[in-house]
């Protein structure tokens, strides 16, 4: 089988199900702002498992979210009327609750809104988040267009927080001071440990 089909030379594309839309379509961006994130999450996940002080619980939450991601993916792919081939199944946000509840219950309390930089591996889980949060919002838009299913918005909104709790623990992990924002200030302070 050939890797390229051709058939989307003049800017159209094949959802699930096999109706052709503009690969300008919301539900294309959703999907293809999903996979960005997956390729985004598996390197962050290559990195931390190069790093004996991350590799465990963290290493392991990436690749199962890798994992979901790609379900997620397939879920907005699909074109109106076609069933997916997969259901997110809602024990996943739920473990995900569990994650950030747990990486949280270990973390000193925020008083301040923290900025990225100072730690690359912290660094590469604010991408993911934010990226995370162009996923959502463009999910979103499709959802309020197409309608998608309920559990794979959901799990969005809560795995941006899950990247902002790993960012955190990976400054903890790595004794590395995370860097807050503070109004007015030139410099941003750090939080003692």
């Amino acid at each position: 089988m050939k890797i390229y089909t051709k058939t989307g030379d003049r800017g159209a594309t094949s959802l699930a199900g096999g109706e052709r839309v503009d690969k300008w379509d919301v539900r294309v961006e959703a999907y293809g702002t999903v996979d960005e994130l997956m390729a985004h999450t598996a390197l962050l996940g290559d990195i931390i498992a190069e790093r004996e002080e991350a590799a465990g619980a963290l290493h392991d939450d990436i690749e199962r979210i890798v994992t979901t991601l790609m379900t997620v993916a397939a879920i907005f792919a699909h074109g109106s009327g076609a069933k997916p081939v997969h259901d997110l199944d809602a024990a996943e946000i739920a473990w995900l609750e569990g994650r950030i509840d747990t990486i949280s219950a270990g973390l000193e309390p925020l008083h301040t809104f923290t900025l990225p930089g100072g730690l690359y591996e912290a660094s590469l889980a604010h991408v993911c988040r934010t990226v995370c949060r162009r996923a959502e919002r463009v999910a979103a838009a499709a959802n309020d267009k197409f309608g998608l299913p309920e559990a794979a918005l959901i799990y969005l909104n809560r795995l941006s927080d899950y990247f902002y709790v790993a960012s955190r623990e990976l400054f903890s992990i790595f004794n590395v001071k995370e860097r807050c924002w503070r109004l007015n200030e030139k410099k941003p302070d750090k939080i003692l440990k």
